[in-house]
């Protein structure tokens, strides 16, 4: 299979902020721009798989400053790492102010997205092709995230196998 250069998926999307975004105090709800970011996400990861994706999770998500009604949302997303049926797709958050011009990095985010077949199945991802010295830095940075993935993810199903911090109930977790 031909590999894929980043710059083959890379995206920017660009949305005004509008009042049904707001909460009470005038700022855009996180939950507005997470799915945004997952948007972002998924067109850059269907352009280099080119097939369905889906979202498999979402690192941590952190808001460095509020984005405002009229603000204009900028994300732009690229693919840095690849394995055999998923990736990982880092998205970066900024918002502009429409009068005064002033650009803010309000966050980013790290996205895994599967690809599937026509079943719906897992389907087998073209390589990345790394051209830059960005490119390469930001992989290596993913194969790191991905590497505490799945030693969490391990570490989770381990507990749950043997039903440490779950209540009998089900429903909550001790300490």
């Amino acid at each position: 299979m031909q590999g894929k250069k980043v710059s083959e998926s890379r995206v920017t999307i660009a949305q005004v902020m509008n009042p049904e975004s707001a909460n009470p105090a005038g700022n855009v709800h996180g939950g507005d721009i997470m799915k945004l970011i997952d948007t972002a996400g998924g067109v850059a990861a269907t352009r280099h798989a080119r097939a369905h994706v889906v979202t498999a999770s979402i690192d941590r998500m952190d808001f460095h400053h509020p984005v405002y009604v009229g603000d204009y949302l900028i994300l732009s997303a690229s693919v840095n790492y690849v394995g055999k049926t998923s990736m990982e797709v880092g998205v970066r958050v900024e918002a502009e102010n429409a009068i005064t011009g002033e650009t803010r990095h309000t966050g980013s985010a790290y996205l895994t997205f599967v690809a599937l077949d026509a079943n719906k199945r897992p389907k087998e991802l073209p390589p990345l092709v790394l051209e830059t010295d960005e490119e390469r830095h930001r992989n290596r940075e993913a194969e790191e995230r991905r590497a505490m993935r799945l030693a969490e993810k391990k570490k989770e199903k381990k507990k749950h196998e043997t039903g440490a911090g779950v209540s009998s109930a089900g429903g909550g977790v001790t300490k």
